[in-house]
């Protein structure tokens, strides 16, 4: 796994604790974990942006709507890694929303003022923290470049690879992704459609590249996954 990877993995890092206390019960009695259930928001675009959250259980979408009311999903975000982390920023009132996409999600919420506290006293924290807004910066301003300047498979391609220098786990000498994703995911992170992501994946399993099922994609060689 790369280095840049691990800030978003809570076993390699402190911020679960920090952002979900269960052992320090000052902070544990101001920082309740939230339940929420499938297709319940967390926040909806123009709420005052106050929190800042890691997500304890399940996963959560996060988008934005277009002009015309079309849905942009702008990230899915599994156990371990935080949003709306734009408010440390200076973000007012957010841009995007938040969405709950499995029965029971839970997340931690911690205000901007409490974790801007602990930043102040802690200077590895605040450098972790900014990695993180750093790194998903620069992945939407490729996500835009992509969108911008490449068709359809190289969209789905550059997904898969992105995944498996994230999140994936080097089994012999494949990669191994972790799959949370339907192809219907798949597609609204790539701005293609369903049918489309199930094509190329086919083409790519037919091709010896990758093979895939509901738990898992692996990638057999990435030198040809372009």
């Amino acid at each position: 796994m790369s280095d840049k990877s691990k800030i978003w993995y809570f076993e390699d890092v402190d911020l679960f604790e920090i952002l979900c206390p269960t052992k320090t019960s000052d902070l544990e009695n101001k920082h309740n974990p939230h339940l929420y259930q499938r297709d319940e928001f967390i926040y909806f675009p123009d709420e005052p942006s106050m929190n800042i959250y890691m997500i304890a259980d399940g996963r959560v979408k996060i988008g934005s709507y277009l002009g015309d009311g079309t849905e942009m999903v702008k990230a899915i975000l599994a156990k371990g890694e935080i949003f709306g982390e734009l408010a440390l920023a200076g973000e007012d009132r957010r841009s995007d929303f938040a969405q709950a996409m499995d029965n029971n999600t839970r997340v931690c919420p911690m205000t901007i003022d409490s974790l801007k506290a602990l930043m102040q006293q802690n200077q590895e924290l605040s450098l972790k923290i900014f990695k993180i807004m750093g790194f998903r910066l620069r992945k939407m301003e490729r996500r835009i470049e992509s969108l911008v300047f490449k068709d359809a498979r190289s969209r789905i391609v550059d997904f898969l690879r992105e995944m498996a220098e994230e999140k994936g786990q080097k089994v012999g000498f494949e990669m191994m992704i972790k799959n949370h994703l339907t192809h219907k995911n798949i597609a609204s992170l790539t701005g293609t459609s369903r049918q489309t992501v199930t094509t190329v994946l086919n083409e790519l399993r037919e091709e010896n590249i990758i093979n895939f099922d509901r738990r898992r994609i692996l990638i057999r060689d990435m030198d040809k996954l372009v």
